[in-house]
């Protein structure tokens, strides 16, 4: 058996530092995907735009569902300065709504920018899991005695037990969707497919990691996250329907 790892220490530093790296790989992705479809949007501005909104969404969203309704206490300034605690399912609701206001706003198709998009997510969140693995923010799984089982002792939110590394499965994860929304990205398909297909797998990963996570349930056994994610799944399957009955439509 391999020797179990701990990990640690690292500064919350690291996770600022990580954050960064991915918006900006992110911004490359995303640049080159509009470049690609030729879409008449300045993609800097707009991926600042997104940025900002998701970044202040998965904190609001964080801090609502953590202090708000479980702790049944009034938002604090502390809590909302508190670097840590950014909830996947809050930025992704306000980047992509950012996203949809842009594109109402400069009269440009709503599908194909969240298809320029979506492999740019994929990647912006590998990077955030792997910031919370080196900081060892607490979103680990449960106590594993598998070889690749690690322990925080130095983390964010400290524990000295042998756990699931369940950041680095939603990295690996996170790849495999990036790698299967660029080759869907190079052929001709109806527009909001690709970010359909985003929906589906990030949503169906992300649902599958939670039941060796910590989290507690909410709703009929599932997690908050997992209700988020099974949400995600079905309305990728409904954008996914609907874009095929566009396609099929006759033309008048």
């Amino acid at each position: 058996m391999l020797p179990y790892i701990q990990v640690g220490p690292f500064h919350l530093w690291t996770y600022g530092l990580m954050l960064a790296w991915g918006l900006w790989t992110a911004y490359y992705f995303f640049r080159e995907e509009v470049k690609r479809r030729k879409l008449p949007v300045n993609s800097g501005v707009l991926m600042i735009g997104i940025a900002i909104a998701g970044i202040v969404g998965a904190k609001l969203y964080h801090v609502i569902v953590t202090t708000v309704l479980a702790e049944h206490q009034p938002v604090s300034w502390h809590s909302l300065r508190d670097p840590v605690g950014l909830a996947w399912g809050g930025g992704l609701i306000a980047g992509f709504a950012m996203l949809a206001w842009y594109a109402r706003h400069k009269q440009v198709s709503i599908w194909s920018l969240l298809d320029a998009a979506s492999p740019a997510a994929a990647v912006g969140y590998a990077f955030g899991r792997m910031g919370c693995f080196l900081a060892g923010d607490g979103d680990y799984g449960k106590p594993t005695s598998l070889p690749w089982g690690m322990s925080f002792p130095h983390g964010l939110v400290p524990t000295t037990q042998r756990v699931h590394p369940t950041p680095l499965y939603e990295l690996a994860g996170s790849l495999f969707v990036l790698f299967v929304l660029q080759q869907l990205s190079k052929r001709d398909l109806a527009p909001g497919t690709v970010f359909a297909v985003y929906l589906i797998l990030s949503g169906a990963f992300r649902f599958a990691v939670e039941f060796i996570r910590l989290n507690p349930p909410m709703l009929l056994g599932l997690t908050e996250a997992q209700v988020i994610a099974a949400i995600s799944v079905l309305a990728g399957f409904a954008i996914l329907a609907s874009s095929r009955m566009r396609t099929l439509a006759p033309a008048n």
